[in-house]
């Protein structure tokens, strides 16, 4: 019994105290609302206050903005004023200055018809007087015209021909004094050592025995290595000694290497000259690629095509006057990137210029045409740069020069040409470019004699000075030296002097 009643004096007290709770919890709620509501209150007091603070300042600079756009206004109003009375004056003055023009107008036309009237007198004043100059004259005026452009022009030509003169001797001079540095520094730098190699078609034999061998039974091996080789074998009263005979200068260098291969292994039968050949066909392909490539890195020329470097090897094998055609390609670069570092021209194109300058020579006894045109197409063809096709195109005037480089190759290939040692020709056709020499300066009016002198490298032309005066001597230099230039191939330079003597003789008695 007491254990119910202590368990509804429990559940009454925590009814009582639940209610409590609630009350308080109410009136908690009831306090914080009214903090609430008054803290709205007063927020939107508050924003009502900004608000009218805010509409007081717009006002304000309404009013302010107002007060400047009236201000811009008056002052555009004003200036507007002062550029109308501006133009209006402008108008007045222009309407002035027309009333002056049309009066000057008014002048001139007076005068104008004064002078024509004044011209139209001094032209029949002038008719007269030309009729009676030619009355006087028994010339006409066409005549007198043609008799007096005459005069001019031949005074005018021999004026023209003192002044060519200086110029070209001031020129002549500073050009070679200048040339003169370039070339001697270039040179100097250069200083090629290469001795020319001659590429010969002799091969020596150890005996005259072995003759017969080489030819073999009915010529059958001589045949054989014939047409292996692609050669002539002249087999001949030499002694010791056989001659090979091709035009391409690489089969001969193949067959002689085949020859004396064959010679010292004493085999010498078809089937092993055939593989003979062979074998040195590779060999001197091998080397082809190999000088190309040593010539180029020489030449200080880079990013070439391994078919220009073979094809640029192939000159080893050639020669020009006993000149080494591969080491000419690499002396002409080297003297060419000096020349052009001088002058301030482009190194780079001068040295791939000239060492490619000659590339044709390795093909023209396969191509018709110049080795400057074969050379040119056969490069432009592998990609190389088109200044450079140029300039190999045009090193023998053969095609127009596009730049500065073309020239400098040109005088480079003719300095290593013209060096002393570089080339070398034979007794006949030295004596072959003398005559021809002389020839051409006796073909022209007026010369006496000629005498080519300093093997060939200067003519001197003796005229009659009756027939040609001092003024038509340099003219003559000029024509003998263009009809060289166009008639004959020659290495370097050749001087061309007009010597004109005038005698006066007179006797005592």
């Amino acid at each position: 019994m007491n254990g119910t009643m202590s368990f509804v004096v429990a559940g009454i007290a925590l009814l009582v105290g639940l209610i409590i709770g609630y009350f308080i919890r109410q009136m908690l709620l009831e306090r914080q609302m009214k903090a609430r509501r008054e803290e709205a209150e007063r927020i939107v007091e508050e924003s009502r206050s900004q608000a009218r603070e805010i509409e007081l300042q717009a006002r304000d600079r309404a009013l302010k903005h107002r007060d400047e756009v009236e201000k811009e206004i008056s002052r555009r109003r004003a200036d507007l004023a002062r550029e109308d009375e501006r133009l209006q004056q402008r108008r007045a003055d222009l309407d002035k200055r027309m009333e002056k023009i049309e009066k000057r107008d008014q002048t001139l036309n007076k005068r104008q018809s004064a002078m024509d009237k004044r011209a139209n007198e001094v032209e029949r004043y002038r008719e007269q007087i030309i009729g009676e100059l030619e009355r006087v004259s028994g010339m006409s005026k066409g005549e007198a015209k043609s008799r007096l452009l005459e005069e001019v022009e031949r005074e005018a030509r021999t004026d023209m021909v003192r002044v060519i003169r200086r110029v070209e001797e001031e020129a002549q001079i500073e050009g070679e004094r200048k040339a003169r540095e370039i070339i001697a520094d270039a040179i100097q730098r250069v200083a090629s050592e290469h001795v020319s190699e001659i590429t010969v078609s002799v091969v020596p034999l150890p005996s005259d025995e072995m003759k017969g061998r080489i030819i073999g039974r009915n010529g059958r091996n001589i045949r054989a290595f014939e047409q292996a080789a692609g050669v002539d074998v002249i087999v001949d009263d030499t002694p010791e000694a056989v001659t090979i005979s091709c035009f391409d200068s690489v089969r001969r260098e193949t067959a002689r290497r085949s020859m004396e291969r064959l010679v010292v292994d004493g085999r010498i039968h078809p089937a092993n000259i055939e593989k003979i050949v062979t074998q040195v066909t590779k060999d001197v392909e091998k080397l082809i690629a190999e000088a190309g490539e040593q010539a180029a890195f020489d030449a200080g020329v880079h990013g070439l095509k391994p078919e220009v470097l073979k094809k640029l090897g192939r000159l080893r094998f050639r020669t020009s006057y006993g000149q080494n055609q591969l080491a000419h390609a690499v002396e002409t670069a080297q003297l060419s990137a000096v020349i052009a570092s001088e002058l301030g021209a482009d190194v780079e194109l001068s040295k791939a210029g000239g060492l490619l300058h000659d590339i044709g020579k390795a093909m023209d006894h396969e191509i018709e045409g110049t080795h400057s045109a074969i050379g040119a197409d056969f490069c432009r063809r592998h990609g190389v740069n088109e200044q450079v096709v140029n300039i190999i195109a045009s090193h023998h005037h053969e095609a127009t020069q596009e730049s500065v480089e073309a020239v400098i190759v040109e005088a480079a290939d003719a300095i290593s040409g013209a060096r002393p040692g570089a080339r070398r020709e034979s007794l006949e056709d030295y004596i072959k470019r003398v005559r021809a020499l002389e020839d051409i300066a006796n073909s022209f009016e007026g010369v006496s004699e000629s005498y080519a002198l300093q093997a060939g490298r200067e003519i001197r032309v003796i005229v009659q000075p009756e027939d040609i005066d001092d003024l038509e001597s340099l003219r003559l230099a000029r024509d003998v030296a263009k009809k060289i230039e166009e008639g004959m191939s020659y290495p370097g330079q050749i001087k061309v002097t007009v010597i004109r003597e005038t005698r006066a003789i007179d006797y005592a008695k």
